[in-house]
C-alpha cells in the first residue's frame, strides 16, 4: 500500500460529501434506478452484460429489508421492460440476514422467484466471514428450488475456500470467483497476495474442470490470462463462462476481452447509499483509493 493510498483513506472523514460523490461517480451509476438503467444501456450497446446492485447492507430492521426486496422486484421489472441484458446481485445483510435469517431467506426467495418468471438470474453476494455459512446454506436451499436462476460468490482469500468449492461443485454451482475485499483476521484469510492468487487459480480450475459455470471476476491481468488459459485448456464455449469487472475499473482490459469475443459482465451499483458504500469500500481497500485518485486526475493511464 502506497503512502498516497494511506493518506487518501485517512482523510476520508474530513472530505465533504460532494467531493466523495465526485470521486465515486465513475464507479457508481447514480442514486436512482433510472441511473442504473441508463448505465446498463450504455454497456449493452458495447456488447457488455451487467448485474445491477441496489446499494445497501447491514439492514437493521425487518421493514427496511422487506422494502429493499420490493425494490429489487422493481429492478427486475425494469430490466424486462427496458429489454436490458442484465441480472441482479443481492447482499444477504441488505435482505435482513443480521435481523432474522429466515426473513432474509424469504426476501431473497421472493426475488429469485420473480427472476425465474422472467427467465432472469440472481447472484447472492458474499460479505464478511461471519455471514459465509448462512449465505452458502441459503444459496443451496434456493438452488434446490430454482436451479440455474440463482448463483453465489466465493472469495479466494479465505482459508476455507477450497472446502467451500468442494461442496459447491457437487451441486454444479454457478459461482462468481473473486479475490475478496473485506478486512479479515489472519486466521480467517490469507494475507500474502501470491497465495491468494494461487488459491484463485487453483479453485478456478477446480470449478471449470467439474463443469461449473464461473464468473471470472478480476481486474488482475495475470489472473485474466490464467482464466483465458483455462478456457483454452478445457475448450469452453463462449456461453460456458464469463469475465466480470466493476464499473469504471480497467475499461481498457474490459474492452480487449469483449473485442476478443469473450462474454463480460460489469457490476453496476446504484442507490442513495452511495456515500456509505464509497467510504466503506475505500477504507476496506486502500489500494482502490489510490486508483480512484489517479483515474480521476489522469495519473493512472
Amino acid at each position: 500500500m502506497s503512502l498516497l493510498d494511506k493518506m487518501i483513506v485517512w482523510s476520508l472523514p474530513l472530505v465533504p460529501k460532494p467531493i466523495v460523490r465526485f470521486f465515486s461517480r465513475i464507479y457508481i451509476a447514480g442514486p436512482a434506478l433510472q441511473d442504473g438503467v441508463h448505465t446498463v444501456k450504455q454497456l449493452n450497446a458495447k456488447g457488455i452484460m451487467a448485474t445491477m446492485d441496489l446499494l445497501g447492507e447491514f439492514t437493521d430492521s425487518p421493514e427496511k429489508a422487506i422494502k429493499a426486496a420490493d425494490e429489487y422486484i422493481e429492478i427486475l421489472h425494469a430490466i424486462r421492460d427496458e429489454k436490458l441484458d442484465s441480472n441482479v446481485s443481492v447482499k444477504p445483510t441488505h435482505m435482513g440476514l443480521l435481523v432474522d435469517k429466515e426473513l432474509c431467506y424469504q426476501n431473497i426467495r421472493r426475488i429469485v422467484a420473480e427472476a425465474q418468471k422472467m427467465n432472469n438470474f440472481v447472484r447472492i453476494d458474499m460479505e464478511d466471514h461471519p455471514t459465509t455459512d448462512a449465505t452458502i446454506d441459503m444459496y443451496l436451499r434456493l438452488k434446490e428450488e430454482f436451479g440455474d436462476h440463482v448463483g453465489i460468490v466465493i472469495q479466494a482469500y479465505l482459508r476455507r475456500t477450497i472446502d467451500d468449492i468442494n461442496l459447491l461443485i457437487k451441486h454444479k454451482a454457478n459461482v462468481r470467483l473473486c479475490k475478496g475485499i473485506y478486512v479479515e483476521p489472519r486466521e480467517i484469510a490469507y494475507k500474502d497476495m501470491a497465495i491468494i492468487n494461487e488459491n484463485y487459480k487453483y479453485n478456478l480450475e477446480k470449478l471449470i474442470s467439474n463443469g461449473c459455470y464461473v464468473g471470472i471476476a478480476t481486474h488482475d491481468e495475470k489472473l485474466v490470462w490464467h482464466g483465458l488459459s483455462m478456457v483454452d485448456k478445457y475448450n469452453l464455449k463462449p456461453d460456458q463462462y464469463e469475465f466480470q469487472m466493476l464499473l469504471g475499473v480497467d475499461e481498457k482490459l474490459r474492452d480487449i476481452l469483449v473485442h476478443s469475443g469473450h462474454r463480460l459482465r460489469v457490476y453496476v451499483p446504484f442507490g442513495t447509499d452511495w456515500y456509505g458504500y464509497s467510504t466503506r469500500r475505500l477504507k476496506e481497500n486502500p489500494r482502490m483509493a489510490g486508483y480512484v485518485f489517479k483515474r480521476i486526475f489522469g495519473l493512472g493511464k
